[in-house]
């Protein structure tokens, strides 16, 4: 039954008829917040070209056009992310940004094409196999949460922390002018005292000024060169006051299939994290996100790579620092970004603005960015530290793809080694460690009749894999996996039976099959072994944990008098009805506000219907404890998981 009007609440209250996400500021306020958004973002978004531009001996006029095109497009790929057509985009507060991860490959790109002299003439190359990892990525999207089991833990968190290693590299090279003996000590002096500022100001400041303490070191830093004499900026007056960059500026892509490739790794490690960052967002926004909207995230990252190798800028992806900074405000609103976006277009079209930036000296910049691929290795390590490595295979897996990563990056003349076609693959650190870690993972645990990954712990706590679960007993499965139910064995009964298990979804399909097969009288006796909502939200921590283990949702932390007796008037009416208890899986992503309207909207359900839906509710918690245990059944979840971890 559907009613035109806004379902009121027990207590009285209309739910909102538009969401927070889809709210429009006023202008002036909109225009304060979308600039908050540019400032935190920038100095994330210009170190890429930057730093690509110091790596490949680019000219100040050919660095100020890749700013320029890098700010241009971001505006283009945040309005794409934010605002959304057909089915790219999103629509969330999300901010497109070139991604870091894209550094050393495009670098390593550039190099080989131009046979280690770097220069314009390694531009081409470069932009084509960006096109190609686009079109790639834009494809794949629907696709991709079906391979997203082939990137867990043991492979992302161990690119990551090889990638912050060995741009670490490149941070030396700008700090010391790649300079051959002993540096200069001012150069040191400069990189030292901008990551002291960045430190500082992490330290004692919160907040927004927190968010922005690369742009305040960078700013600081070229001031201070600027009152020494060390940098002017002269080339702001020589540059344009106005210029839009136009496709292939630097000349018509080449396509070479090793280039192709490194750049296929990138996107496929941005589109994880990029799964990871729309569920962070999803939470912090209170939006439910299921596998359409990642699939829509995901194109529109496709379409602005493509974009990127057309326009002469580079890989794109979602920010998280602007994530956490929409967390910080609480201000939801994607029309918010979507300015933020129109601000970045704006800001492209400005040569003088990539002037300013071009100025900064490199011993600032070197200085910035080591603090910013520190953190990048740091996410890795954070990444591992939830990979079993007493499992010798993920041990082999990190330090094998660990020790190739650091040959190469130690010893780069390596690649000389090798045939033409090969050196683009072994001549940076990330890419070798990239498809090790890759290879290695299919090796051990998807080629060949393996063990499986470790999907869950005994009661004597080993952990197992899907084989070990295939050829347990009836008593050690049910024993295994009976704190998925309350209480009630028979669907783990009836799910042994359907052994073996391919892997950890077709294990968590027949248990799903086993409550959704069963008998009325079985089903209708499970639904009343859950308590009702009234009584999770009145329980006390220690009598919820004895109640359930649920990851459960925020929406029933802090609630008022007056949202608990909301609660109990619809569990009430709804047991007086339906002559059982109102059950609902409560989502990490649900708010308060979502639980009453659906329990509402359950109210007009006829009971033969409703018993269906509550049977639903209950297979739901139950994959939602699933979820927890085995960690492969739900990979989407586990990038969700990861991100929302390095936001808090």
């Amino acid at each position: 039954m559907t009613s035109a009007a806004a379902p009121a609440s027990p207590s009285g209250t209309a739910a909102p008829t538009r969401h927070p996400v889809d709210q429009v500021p006023p202008v002036g306020r909109l225009s304060v917040l979308s600039l908050q958004h540019v400032l935190a973002f920038y100095a994330g978004a210009v170190i890429v070209p930057l730093l690509i531009a110091s790596g490949l001996n680019l000219t100040p006029e050919q660095t100020i056009h890749l700013i320029n095109a890098d700010l241009f497009t971001c505006g283009i790929a945040t309005l794409i992310q934010s605002v959304g057509f057909w089915k790219v985009g999103v629509r969330l507060p999300i901010i497109q940004g070139v991604t870091t991860t894209a550094v050393s490959p495009i670098i390593a790109i550039g190099l080989a094409a131009t046979g280690g002299e770097g220069g314009v003439e390694g531009l081409p190359m470069i932009y084509g196999s960006i096109i190609v990892a686009g079109l790639f990525t834009f494809l794949v999207a629907p696709y991709f949460a079906r391979i997203l089991r082939f990137f867990p833990p043991v492979v992302i968190g161990t690119v990551l922390t090889t990638m912050g290693i060995t741009l670490l590299g490149v941070s030396a090279g700008d700090i010391t002018n790649y300079a051959e003996g002993t540096p200069a000590a001012r150069d040191i002096l400069y990189a030292l005292g901008t990551l002291a500022i960045i430190v500082l100001v992490q330290r004692f400041f919160r907040g927004f000024l927190g968010t922005i303490a690369v742009l305040l070191g960078l700013v600081i830093g070229t001031a201070v060169a600027v009152l020494l004499g060390d940098t002017s900026f002269s080339g702001v007056t020589e540059a344009s006051a106005f210029g839009v960059t136009t496709p292939f500026y630097f000349g018509i892509p080449t396509f070479s299939a090793t280039a192709i490739i490194s750049m296929i790794i990138v996107m496929l490690i941005t589109m994880v994290e990029t799964t990871g960052d729309v569920f962070a967002a999803g939470e912090i926004v209170g939006k439910r996100i299921r596998p359409k909207n990642i699939s829509e995230a995901i194109r529109a990252d496709g379409l602005s790579t493509l974009l990127g190798g057309v326009l002469n800028s580079f890989p794109y992806t979602c920010f998280a620092q602007n994530i956490g900074l929409v967390r910080l405000t609480r201000v939801k609103s994607r029309w918010v970004v979507a300015g933020a976006g129109a601000i970045m277009i704006v800001l492209g079209v400005l040569p003088k603005a990539g002037a300013v930036v071009a100025a900064i000296p490199s011993p600032v910049l070197g200085g910035a960015s080591l603090a910013l691929f520190a953190s990048v290795a740091l996410v890795g390590i954070q990444t591992l530290s939830k990979v079993d490595l007493t499992d010798n295979r993920n041990s082999v897996i990190v330090g094998t793809s660990l020790g190739l990563a650091m040959l190469v990056s130690f010893k780069p003349d390596i690649a000389g080694v090798f045939p033409a076609w090969a050196q683009v693959f072994v001549s940076s650190g990330v890419t070798v460690g990239a498809i090790t870690a890759i290879v290695l993972n299919l090796v051990f645990f998807h080629i060949g009749r393996q063990r499986g990954s470790m999907v869950t712990t005994t009661a004597a706590g080993r952990r197992i894999g899907i084989v070990d679960v295939g050829e347990m007993d009836r008593e050690t499965f049910v024993g295994t996996f009976g704190s998925l139910f309350n209480g009630a064995t028979w669907p783990l009964e009836r799910a042994w039976e359907s052994r073996p298990f391919e892997d950890a979804p077709a294990l968590r399909a027949a248990i799903e099959d086993a409550v959704l097969t069963a008998e009325r009288a079985e089903q209708d006796d499970l639904v009343r072994a859950y308590p009702d909502m009234a009584t999770l939200v009145t329980a006390d921590e220690e009598q919820a944990g004895s109640i359930s283990q649920d990851v459960g949702s925020f929406a029933l932390e802090n609630l008022t008098d007056e949202d608990v007796l909301a609660v109990r008037d619809l569990s009430a009416r709804y047991e007086e009805k339906f002559a059982m208890p109102f059950v609902a899986f409560l989502g990490r992503t649900d708010s308060f506000a979502k639980i009453i309207e659906d329990g509402v909207r359950r109210l007009d359900h006829s009971p033969e219907h409703e018993r269906r839906v509550a049977l639903t509710e209950v297979a739901e918690i139950a994959g939602d404890r699933f979820g927890i245990m085995v960690a492969d059944a739900n990979p989407v979840g586990t990038a969700w998981i990861r991100k929302f971890e390095s936001l808090q």
